[in-house]
């Protein structure tokens, strides 16, 4: 198991010492303070990802091992540096009308004024992030679950067979979210969730045609093969990235230093990374059937509190429970499953 995590390891002593050196750096006397602020944070998107992982497993185990690879290496540079330091910047980069420069400036110069434009920002981003996690969680309800856990409920889902009730359902929520907004915000946050949906939809029209591509042309087109690939990347890196949304924007609350955010939400998107490798590798979603199920339920669950943050800010630790209770709940059912398998084999 330590080969899967040696790297996180790594990188959670660099941070730790460049944490250090920085709170040293800017206050003299709080390195001491800002170090547990940093596994604080490393927790909490533990805590919060730890579905994603799950769902990151299921979607990597379909992927050639060079692309298994590329996310493991360009994704986490993508995740770390991307989506916990760029991308909160490019937001309030767009919403305050500043460049992108003198926004970094303000991150590190002007915390409260960066706070306050990525405060206006929160309710777009995360019906986005919403919409797109919710698409996600239906899709596989409606269609891809191969395991049902809650059997009843799940086999009904399935057997539903309509088409777009996805689509539908995701959109009633989003209409039913802007009636508890302020008027002023109320478009962008509709025109959030709906390009939220559509991004899911083309992403995922555009894997579905590569992949049967990919089927065809593997044994004599690696290019075919690779683009096919890349898609799949591309839908790992958005799921990831609305994973992501809720800590990037809860962290705040914790610490107003952009450094310190980033070091402590890169070391935990490490260990998530880590936990994926471990989970593909030991084929462990096929050992435990019933994690899939436990993961989306998560999902859906993540998808709601978002929609309910974009007009009432809920704790971080809400979602983070929920996220372990359902992941948890369903690891031991299947844990159960696997032994009453067991026993009736060896009764037989």
């Amino acid at each position: 198991m330590f080969k899967h995590f040696k790297e996180s390891i790594f990188v959670t002593i660099f941070g730790f010492i460049a944490a250090y050196f920085w709170a040293e750096h800017i206050m003299p006397s709080s390195g001491l303070k800002i170090l547990f602020v940093t596994f604080f944070l490393a927790i909490l998107e533990v805590t919060l990802s730890f579905d994603n992982a799950v769902v990151n497993a299921l979607i990597l185990e379909k992927m050639t091992p060079k692309w298994q690879h590329r996310f493991l290496t360009w994704g986490i540079l993508v995740a770390v540096f991307g989506m916990r330091f760029l991308f909160p910047v490019m937001i309030v980069s767009i919403f305050s009308k500043l460049s992108l420069i003198k926004t970094i400036h303000l991150a590190l110069e002007d915390v409260n004024r960066y706070t306050h434009y990525l405060h206006i920002a929160h309710a777009p981003l995360v019906a986005f992030g919403g919409a797109f996690l919710m698409m996600v969680g239906l899709e596989f309800f409606f269609n891809e679950n191969k395991n049902p856990w809650i059997k009843p409920f799940e086999e009904k889902l399935v057997n539903l067979n309509i088409k777009y009730l996805d689509i539908a359902f995701t959109v009633a929520c989003i209409a039913l979210v802007q009636y508890a907004l302020p008027l002023d915000i109320r478009f962008n946050v509709v025109i959030s969730g709906l390009i939220g949906i559509i991004t899911y939809l083309i992403v995922k029209f555009l894997c579905g045609i590569l992949e049967k591509s990919q089927q065809k042309t593997i044994s004599d087109n690696v290019k075919g093969a690779a683009t096919g690939g890349f898609m799949m990347f591309l839908y790992l890196e958005l799921i990831d990235a609305s994973f992501s949304l809720d800590g990037v924007l809860g962290s705040f609350a914790i610490s107003k230093d952009i450094i310190i955010i980033t070091i402590g939400l890169a070391i935990g998107a490490m260990f998530v990374r880590s936990l994926t490798l471990l989970l593909v590798e030991k084929k462990t979603l096929k050992t435990y059937v019933y994690l899939s199920s436990g993961a989306h339920y998560a999902i859906l669950a993540l998808s709601v509190i978002m929609f309910i943050s974009t007009f009432h800010e809920l704790p971080e630790i809400v979602t983070g429970s929920l996220g372990l209770l359902f992941v948890g709940s369903s690891f031991i059912s299947s844990l159960i499953e696997n032994k009453k398998h067991n026993n009736e084999i060896h009764i037989k």
